[in-house]
């Protein structure tokens, strides 16, 4: 098994969810994490903000950014689940691998 790799990630949310929807679709995605053998798991709500353009016909997203350490190839399964989601506007995961 390859050694994990520190991630780190932002993703933007729908305008529309609401303070407990975001605890909740965070959660999910911790749990998935998890199923994934990933570790050290942070999360941090980053708010509501204006958008430089409109991106999926929305002004406002909320930003959330994510923390762990994953195996490389668990990290693209991940990567894969977010581009499905239909509340997810846009992602960036970063290596912070030194």
């Amino acid at each position: 098994m390859m050694k994990p790799t520190k991630y780190e990630m932002m993703v933007l949310l729908n305008n529309e969810f609401n303070d407990d929807e975001i605890k909740t679709w965070s959660l999910n995605y911790v749990k998935t994490l998890q199923k994934l053998n990933a570790s050290e798991i942070t999360v941090s709500t980053r708010g509501k903000l204006e958008l430089s353009y409109e991106i999926k016909n929305q002004r406002r997203g909320n930003f959330i950014e994510v923390t762990f350490l994953s195996p490389p190839k668990s990290n693209e399964v991940f990567r894969n689940s977010l581009k499905f989601d239909s509340n997810v506007l846009r992602f960036l995961v970063l290596n912070k691998a030194n």
